[in-house]
């Protein structure tokens, strides 16, 4: 691990990209010079559009996924190889929380870093909460009043919670049920709250940064030292055995490697050809192995070889899985964001428009709609959620045509950008400004 910052700011000199990071005696570690460079209300320099741009594309894609029946999630990226939309979503909060609380830990100290964290837990709680019960009151009152034949309330799984109300409200507030729509948050939560043990670590070397992030990779993920399939989780329902579908045991792993990245723990990968060829490569050979889609094309059209390649499911099963965080699903995220990463260009040079052309300005609009939407991740994940389960229950109504899917995806994508829009104007408390 080295201490350079990978992504500093666009306007950053020399001089100031070569800045001491060492650990200094008022306890200012690598993180320091990083977010000093890149937190943009500590000097006023703009944000990195990579981190935006490709958080929002995620945003888009989890709508996508989330919308019952939806054919357009037939071509997700989740279609095609071992990660999906999750890992981006997760790894670029961690590069964003890298920006918004590793400072707090360097200038105010590990305590009021802490309460910063603790903070953000609180909202995303409350945001969760929030959730689970607006879209369980909207799944009661389309089973209420909808007049429609199927139940909405058993399309998720909500039986158990109206059936035995006092029990389940508890364990929604202590987050021991978890039903599967609802588990990106807790995961997120829970990963926020082991913030603090990383900081600390990171006082002691930043190889115990490391190790820490291993060890409880490792715990979740015993079968990769032959310790056998169950490892640390989390339950999700009292009544049975079943763990949370994301768990933040495993998941921490690759938020921690997008935090290294932003605070210049680990350094930027060379722009290497090879090793962009290698990555390619990756991705396109692993494609009939974490994709059922892609291995069925295969199968189709050269079933011996689909034969031979069919048992790998089985012996990768452990190494892929989504809900431990399996180590192909690390490998493949890492070679796609490489890739991105190249195709964004230094300091994210190919995601700024340029020219006045009209190619050019309606690709400037595009950036701009798909920025705002990665800006106000929290806000627009949130309201996407629930409205995924109202588009859905519309497309209930038709017969899921070409044109009728299109429409309801594209009425969903104008949503959240007129979500994300509203969020950053209520953030900007305009009835503050002076007239």
């Amino acid at each position: 691990m080295a201490d350079v910052a990978p992504f500093p700011a666009p306007d950053q000199s020399s001089a100031q990209r070569a800045a001491p990071t060492s650990t200094s005696a008022d306890g200012a570690g690598p993180l320091a010079g990083a977010t000093a460079q890149l937190r943009p209300d500590v000097q006023g320099r703009p944000r990195d559009p990579r981190l935006d741009f490709y958080r929002g594309i995620a945003m888009f894609i989890i709508l996508c996924a989330h919308i019952p029946g939806n054919r357009w999630t037939s071509w997700i990226p989740a279609r095609f190889g071992f990660s999906d939309a999750t890992e981006i979503f997760v790894f670029c909060s961690g590069m964003a929380s890298a920006i918004a609380f590793g400072g707090s830990f360097q200038r105010h100290g590990w305590w009021l870093g802490t309460a910063r964290v603790a903070y953000r837990c609180w909202q995303v709680f409350w945001a969760h909460i929030g959730l689970f019960f607006f879209v369980a009151m909207s799944m009661a009152a389309l089973d209420l009043y909808g007049g429609f034949e199927k139940s909405y309330i058993g399309s998720l799984n909500l039986r158990p919670f109206f059936n035995d109300p006092a029990e389940q409200i508890v364990g929604i507030f202590t987050l021991t049920y978890v039903p599967n729509y609802f588990d990106i948050l807790p995961m997120y939560l829970v990963v926020l709250a082991l913030m603090p043990a990383i900081m600390g670590a990171q006082k002691l070397s930043l190889w115990a940064v490391a190790g820490l992030s291993l060890a409880l990779w490792l715990l979740a993920n015993p079968y990769v030292v032959g310790l056998g399939p169950e490892g640390l989780s989390l339950p999700a329902e009292p009544w049975s055995d079943r763990e949370w579908f994301f768990n933040p045991f495993g998941w921490q792993l690759l938020f921690f490697t997008g935090f290294a990245f932003m605070a210049g723990w680990l350094p930027k990968p060379p722009v290497s050809r090879g090793l962009a060829l290698l990555a390619a490569a990756f991705l396109i050979l692993s494609m009939p192995f974490g994709s059922w889609k892609v291995f069925s094309w295969l199968n189709s059209a050269a079933p011996d070889l689909g034969a031979t390649i069919r048992p790998a499911w089985g012996i990768t099963g452990e190494w892929r899985e989504k809900t431990d965080f399996g180590l192909l699903r690390y490998l493949h995220f890492l070679s796609l964001a490489y890739l991105a990463w190249l195709l964004a260009g230094e300091n994210g040079e190919n995601l700024v428009a340029r020219g006045g052309s009209l190619a050019a300005r309606f690709w400037a609009q595009i950036l701009t709609l798909i920025t705002k939407v990665g800006q106000q991740s929290l806000a627009v994940f949130v309201f996407s959620m629930a409205l995924a389960r109202f588009i859905g229950a519309a497309l209930d109504q038709t017969e899921r045509g070409i044109l009728v899917t299109a429409l309801a995806n594209i009425t969903g994508f104008t949503l959240i950008i007129g979500c994300a829009f509203a969020a950053g104007w209520f953030k900007s408390q305009p009835w503050r400004r002076k007239r």
